[in-house]
């Protein structure tokens, strides 16, 4: 199924990320392109990246992490918000191959035959991720967790991660429609179709991939044509993963500033 294309109008959005990001109901719109290249700036030097933390993890049976800083989403469901909204207050600058020996060391240490970055986007700051996948070691498998965002929006980037070995792309859909993505997320409505064009443009460039979808808002109406949509890309994507919702006190004052609003 070929997805709509993203129409965009290119005025400047107003205020900061943080601003942005607040959760109040009279902020704007954003454009997640744009917060992607602003949010860029301050967590990409070079091929160097933005880290705050590594470790060991106990999803996917365990698996070595990488947590690094920078989104360009603002999900009111987030676990790591404090991170997301001010990348600048925590954290250093990484080369790629010292990423890559970091959690490789982890997975060595742990008996973990799987790595990820994680935290908030690992496709912002394009050569520093390839970089990282050409110095993992061989047999090591990469489990990219993505919102999606700059893989739909550029089919030469899933055409670039074709050539990393071990390589699976799960792609996080917040939301089961264009109006509850803007809403869960602040995003303008017209970005929902950019992870759904991801999924299409990973299997084109034949990198194995999942969707995975934060369902917790979401009507049985609007789950079942989300599954449609996804089964017309490819069936297996008919038995999409569920995203787990965390939750713990901010999370709950941030979906309760959202009922207020009537964002959600």
């Amino acid at each position: 199924m070929a997805v709509a294309p993203l129409h965009r109008e290119r005025g400047r959005l107003a205020g900061s990320p943080a601003a942005r990001a607040t959760g109040a109901g009279d902020e704007p719109m954003y454009d997640p392109l744009e917060l992607a290249a602003e949010t860029a700036r301050a967590v990409v030097r070079g091929r160097e990246r933005k880290y705050y933390r590594f470790r060991g993890a106990r999803f996917y049976g365990g698996i070595a992490t990488a947590d690094c800083l920078g989104c360009c989403l603002r999900c009111a469901f987030c676990w790591a918000w404090k991170r997301v909204i001010d990348p600048a207050a925590a954290g250093r600058f990484h080369r790629p191959e010292e990423v890559a020996s970091r959690i490789a060391a982890i997975a060595e240490t742990k008996g973990f035959r799987q790595a990820r970055l994680s935290g908030n986007e690992p496709t912002l700051g394009r050569d520093h991720l390839v970089g990282v996948l050409g110095a993992l070691p061989t047999g090591l498998e990469f489990v990219l967790e993505t919102n999606g965002i700059l893989l739909g929006h550029d089919p030469s980037y899933a055409k670039e991660l074709r050539g990393a070995r071990d390589l699976h792309v799960r792609v996080s859909i917040k939301g089961c429609a264009p109006g509850e993505f803007s809403r869960l997320t602040g995003a303008e409505a017209e970005a929902y179709a950019l992870p759904l064009r991801a999924l299409e443009n990973l299997l084109a460039a034949g990198v194995a991939c999942h969707p995975a979808v934060m369902v917790s808002f979401s009507s049985a109406a609007a789950i079942e044509g989300l599954r449609q949509s996804l089964a017309a890309i490819d069936p297996a994507f008919e038995a999409f993963e569920e995203e787990e919702l965390f939750s713990n006190p901010a999370i709950e004052r941030r979906l309760r500033a959202l009922e207020r609003d009537g964002r959600h």
